[in-house]
């Protein structure tokens, strides 16, 4: 493919067959904002004053009957003072006690938001635990990983296939939790899954002890994540699993790598799974160490297509390259690599280690994630390669509402953050003009933003502020407006006209060009601009590689 596009270039739109199209609708929201959204999607009073330090969530899982019993164990410091804290748990499971220190608390209900009173003073800079006991059958998801919640499947030999996958929904439907995303719990979690004996929980983090119940006939798995973690991140992974491993030589040193998957998928995954391997060495180079190396990395086969869940991400896309067996960018990259290994492990990077602070900033993990697909296609294909891989994702592209949604209501925005927002990193790296700089404020995002919780204003400022450029006009165009730039120009003789429009106001960003074969800058602004050419009527041709449309307006 040619990496320049003259004359008129539409806008497109997202076509019938797109294969992620059913991902528009990622995380089905009602359109009015109701109290309980504010209630959750707020950094409320009730939750300021309490920094998240450890959860140790213990459970017990029954498969007979869909229902998940336990205690989740929160610790936290205390920032400032405070009369009670704010936790979520989502009906049909039940909050049935809270304790503190052995005595009951006091607790209040609004929706599903509970509020919890201490008995005693919370003194700053102190930490304290609450145990919260609950149970229930939870939410029953229906098309995971969009319509989240728990899946109770059978494998083809009739053993119970049962996982998590809540983002969105949040973790809240089957557990107590803090669940807001500014607050990650910062030493980590502990998770203890009680299952039938015949089966294996696969949960985030290293496995440090498994616990034989004869008398139950269960055995109970616990696993360790030591660093911070999102509430949607912590799965449970229930199934007639095997083991294999490897160790990756990365840049701090061994990797520990496992995989779990169901016993009759053994040879296939031995095979298909040296993508992962790949694309660990791919994201090294782009983003920097992978960032969980104390918990390790694992691929869990999972009776949905797939989830970054921390350290313990899930993978359900058939042992096959491309998105189920397609390519989503129509160039034939995309069949190159495992969509959801390449996908989901990016978000390593992007998600787990740098998470936004409210979901309105999604984009922050897809737009990024979505960008790793071309950035791995680079690494192994060569620039031109990714660069037609990136371009081709446009067909997906939407355009119905702005990529940031709405704050403080637990409002994510468009689905063009996936392949709308990687074509805007895309093209703010024409616009650097220097890769190497380019990949040095990626790998300088995950080591300055390591382990965070950021808005997606600190992500803009940072690009900026790193490559010396001010590309505000560029984010507010893509990130918060639904229009295509679009660069309308035209030729008379010697003379060249040209300017931006379908733009926000102000928006200045530079483009190059080749006139008469000779690549060069133009810098329009929403007025007209002029440019003299050396010879009449020189060919004008535009660097497909921006993510705009092209108008030439006499057609010549």
């Amino acid at each position: 493919m040619k990496n320049i596009l003259p004359g008129l270039a539409l806008i497109t739109l997202a076509v019938l067959f797109s294969p992620l199209l059913a991902a528009k609708d990622v995380f089905k929201q009602g359109q009015d904002i109701s109290h309980q959204d504010v209630l959750r999607g707020s950094v409320t009073p009730e939750r300021a004053w309490w920094d998240l330090s450890h959860y140790h969530l213990d459970i017990a899982v029954d498969p007979k009957r869909q229902f998940i019993s336990g205690t989740n164990t929160m610790s936290y410091r205390v920032l400032s003072p405070g009369q009670r804290l704010q936790i979520e748990l989502q009906p049909p499971m039940e909050l049935e006690k809270v304790t503190q220190d052995g005595e009951a608390l006091k607790v209040e209900r609004d929706g599903y938001s509970y509020f919890i009173t201490p008995n005693r003073e919370q003194e700053k800079g102190e930490e304290y635990q609450l145990v919260m006991a609950f149970s229930g059958q939870p939410l029953v998801a229906e098309k995971p990983p969009w319509d989240g919640g728990i899946t109770w499947q059978k494998d083809d030999n009739g053993i119970d296939f049962i996982a998590s996958a809540v983002q969105g929904v949040g973790a809240s439907v089957w557990w107590p939790n803090k669940d807001h995303a500014y607050d990650e719990p910062d030493n980590g979690a502990l998770i203890s899954v009680e299952v039938p004996e015949h089966l294996m929980d696969v949960s985030n983090g290293r496995l440090i002890k498994v616990e034989e119940n004869p008398q139950r006939k269960t055995k109970t798995y616990h696993w360790q994540v030591v660093n911070p973690i999102s509430n949607y991140g912590i799965n449970i992974n229930i199934g007639d699993y095997v083991h294999f491993g490897d160790v990756y030589q990365g840049e701090l040193g061994p990797l520990d790598l496992d995989y779990y998957v169901l016993r009759d998928n053994l040879t296939r995954a031995k095979k298909h799974f040296q993508d992962a391997r790949r694309t660990l060495e791919a994201f090294e180079y782009w983003f920097g160490p992978y960032p969980f190396y104390e918990d390790g990395f694992k691929l869990v086969e999972a009776p949905y297509l797939g989830m970054e869940h921390q350290s313990s991400v899930t993978y359900g896309n058939g042992f096959q390259n491309g998105y189920k067996g397609r390519d989503r960018s129509g160039t034939g990259w995309g069949m190159e690599f495992d969509f959801i290994i390449v996908h989901e492990a990016g978000h390593e990077w992007f998600a787990n280690n740098i998470t936004h602070r409210d979901i309105a900033d999604m984009w922050i993990h897809e737009s990024f994630t979505n960008y790793s697909e071309n950035l791995f296609v680079e690494y192994f294909y060569g620039k031109q390669a990714g660069s037609e891989y990136s371009r081709g994702t446009r067909q997906n592209v939407l355009n119905d509402k702005p990529i940031i949604g709405t704050y403080n209501a637990n409002r994510e925005g468009s689905f063009d953050m996936y392949p709308k927002g990687g074509n805007m990193l895309h093209t703010i790296r024409q616009v650097i003009d220097n890769d190497i700089l380019w990949r040095k404020i990626l790998r300088g995002l995950n080591k300055d933003f390591y382990h965070k919780t950021v808005t997606g204003r600190q992500v803009e400022q940072y690009i900026s502020r790193h490559s010396g450029k001010d590309l505000s006009k560029i984010f507010e165009q893509y990130l918060r407006d639904v229009r295509v730039p679009v660069l309308e120009y035209f030729v008379k003789g010697k003379l060249m006209k040209f300017r931006w429009s379908n733009t926000v106001e102000g928006f200045d960003m530079p483009v190059k060009v080749s006139i008469g074969g000779e690549w060069l800058w133009l810098t329009p602004g929403n007025g007209w601009s002029e440019f003299q050419l050396k010879t009449p009527d020189a060919k004008v041709e535009i660097d497909s590689n921006f993510y705009i449309s092209v108008l030439n307006i006499l057609g010549n």
